[in-house]
């Protein structure tokens, strides 16, 4: 009996032609080039859930490269491309339980992601909000939310948890921050593109275009983002830079990163942004534990302050101006931002569990455009949470962000590997920093700032096997004492 490799390959070619070619002229036929992409890239799909298979890790790395690259990418391309970071994460985790890699799991008792998993399990629960207008607007919202916290931190804890990823991910990191930045210095010296003139013709350019002046926003959502963002790398980078590394080549790259980084949150025009770095350099340097440091950067902010509040130095230049509104009170989007403070405090007195998830801001508009929530801004990510979540909804959220930096300040000192201790330190304050400027933007769940945000949770969760790993495993958890950096 002929076995089916034998069969004549003229034939099996016809037979393939048959069964294969006509069905898919079919399909290019009727859809055109979506088909002829969608079929083109099914190889690369293919190899890329392979890759995931084999290396889970694969998921997370285009997590925070997509993270980056999805919004700036949505101007050129037509298409929900931000979902495309929905589809990545759960296709990592799905395939990820097929996966032959070994996972700790225990990391997974830890209380910051027994808190991540409490604030997803509320924010699934709104979906029952009775005040919600939209289940569509919870589908969309909710994403950035919770979605994204729960699952970029699950998969970092059991597959991104090596030495060598969290320095991958600082390199990644770093480098499309600079990126960004160079595009950024295009879009102000060179000019604008068809994209990005279809972006401000949407009405952005109300925000974007302030006294002629444009507000540099890269291939970010908006110059806020971008700004906070910048501020978000300055700090994180400037604080590596100064700390113990093994590399001088790395101390280079860290302290160009952090200087590019401060010019791109200058050319923003982003003024709530100065807090990121303000607050994430107290932070370190309280969390340094070393008073002629602290005293020495106090004295460097502090000058800093009195630069732009007593100064009229440098006042020609737009971006230094437009930094000085920041310390001013009685700034006008202040007041406004506080009277609409005064108008949710009323509607949500009735409302404890908030008006729904997805019910204000751009979701708001586009899926219950008349309602109070859709009509009022949310200027503030704890606003935003407030207005829709609720005090109950805020109040879990802030008391998980408030213990992490707490958590994050004590276990520090239990870090006996310098150079490691310096990189939970630097996300640590960036954390922070991203925590405090949230109040007056709503930049903590954005792209790819809430992306990076989760990596951190992940990294303070895992700083002790972190450290456990450099010293040949030993058992020092907890044993470390807590003791002045300074003098370790």
């Amino acid at each position: 009996m002929m076995r089916w490799l034998d069969i004549n390959p003229v034939l099996l070619g016809f037979f393939l032609v048959a069964f294969l070619g006509f069905p898919l002229g079919f399909l290019i036929w009727k859809g055109g080039i979506v088909t002829i992409a969608l079929i083109s890239g099914l190889p690369f799909l293919i190899l890329f859930i392979w890759l995931i298979y084999k290396h889970p890790r694969v998921g997370i790395i285009a997590t925070l490269v997509l993270a980056f690259t999805a919004i700036g990418l949505a101007r050129y391309i037509p298409g929900p491309l931000g979902l495309s970071i929905d589809g990545v994460l759960v296709l990592t985790l799905i395939i990820a339980l097929f996966s032959q890699v070994k996972v700790n799991a225990s990391v997974l008792k830890d209380p910051i992601f027994f808190l991540v998993i409490i604030w997803f399990l509320y924010c699934m629960a709104q979906l029952f909000n009775p005040e919600a207008r939209s289940l569509a607007a919870w589908f969309y919202a909710v994403r950035g939310v919770a979605l994204y916290m729960m699952l970029t931190t699950l998969l970092a804890l059991l597959y991104f948890n090596k030495n060598k990823d969290i320095d991958l991910f600082i390199t990644i990191w770093f480098v499309f921050s600079i990126v960004g930045v160079i595009w950024g210095m295009k879009q102000l010296y060179i000019g604008l593109d068809a994209g990005e003139r279809a972006f401000l013709a949407t009405g952005a350019y109300k925000t974007h275009i302030l006294f002629g002046k444009l507000r540099v926003f890269s291939f970010f959502s908006d110059a806020g983002q971008f700004g906070a963002a910048m501020g978000h790398t300055g700090v994180t980078a400037g604080i590596l830079a100064v700390g113990k590394v093994k590399s001088l080549h790395r101390r280079i790259f860290y302290a160009l990163t952090a200087i590019i980084a401060f010019y791109g949150l200058l050319i923003s025009g982003t003024r709530g942004a100065l807090a990121v770095p303000a607050v994430g350099a107290i932070v370190y340097l309280l969390t340094a534990r070393n008073f002629w440091i602290f005293a020495l950067g106090l004295l460097v902010g502090l000058s800093f302050f009195a630069f732009l509040k007593y100064t009229s130095i440098g006042h020609d230049n737009y971006n230094i101006r437009r930094l000085r509104t920041a310390l001013n009170p009685e700034d006008a989007s202040l007041q406004v931002r506080l009277e609409n403070q005064k108008k949710f405090k009323v509607y949500l007195a009735t409302r404890p569990f908030g008006g729904g998830i997805g019910s204000g801001g751009s979701w708001g508009l586009r899926f219950s455009p008349n309602t109070f929530l859709a009509q009022t801004a949310l200027d503030s990510w704890y606003v935003k949470i407030w207005a829709e979540t609720g005090v109950v909804g805020l109040s879990i959220h802030l008391f998980h962000i408030i213990y992490m930096l707490f958590y994050g300040f004590f276990k520090v000192g239990k870090i006996r590997d310098p150079e490691l201790r310096q990189k939970i330190m630097a996300l640590h304050a960036g954390l922070a920093g991203i925590a405090v400027a949230s109040y007056g933007n709503p930049i903590f769940g954005q792209l790819p700032t809430g992306i990076i945000l989760y990596l951190s949770f992940a990294y303070l969760i895992l700083a002790y096997k972190l450290d456990k790993d450099l010293a040949g495993n030993p058992d020092i958890e907890g044993k470390a004492a807590l003791e002045p950096l300074s003098e370790k």
